[in-house]
């Protein structure tokens, strides 16, 4: 599929994008140039066994890096109203973006077509809007939280 960009790397500008998050709100990605580190967690799907307790630790984490001066974001191909309920259910502190459209997970370069969402990924992107951190993993691989703190140390 010639519409997916190639793999998002490290220094590479990160592509802006404003999508909903599980309140219907807009998050816009270049807010934050100039004021904080955005982190962005993609992530399959809403539900998911894998995701859900990935997701948790995200949350169990969020003051960590709330202070580590960063915004935190994970991003799915679901709806709004999925992440609603499932935000909701457990109980997450960090908002979820809406990438419905695949536009962003395309843009990025972390688009799964086998099952039309987006890859388990992590993307920071500094206060200047640049790539700082990419790690791709396996779709049923969760994530290591100390290894996003890590990186984010650096950058503050």
């Amino acid at each position: 599929m010639s519409d997916v960009a190639p793999e998002i790397k490290v220094g590479d500008t990160a592509p802006d994008f404003t999508l909903k998050d599980q309140d219907q709100k807009d998050v816009k990605l270049s807010e934050f140039k100039g004021k904080k580190n955005v982190v962005l967690a993609f992530y399959p799907l809403d539900w998911s066994p894998v995701c859900q307790g990935e997701n948790k630790c995200l949350t169990d984490d969020f003051p960590k890096f709330q202070s580590a001066n960063s915004e935190l974001f994970g991003i799915s191909c679901d709806s709004f109203f999925s992440h609603k309920a499932w935000a909701d259910s457990l109980d997450l502190k960090h908002r979820l973006l809406s990438d419905f459209n695949r536009e962003v997970v395309k843009k990025y370069g972390l688009y799964f077509e086998p099952l039309n969402c987006g890859k388990r990924a992590t993307v920071i992107v500094d206060k200047n809007g640049k790539v700082a951190y990419v790690k791709v993993q396996e779709i049923k691989v969760a994530r290591e939280d100390k290894d996003i703190l890590a990186a984010l140390a650096k950058l503050s």
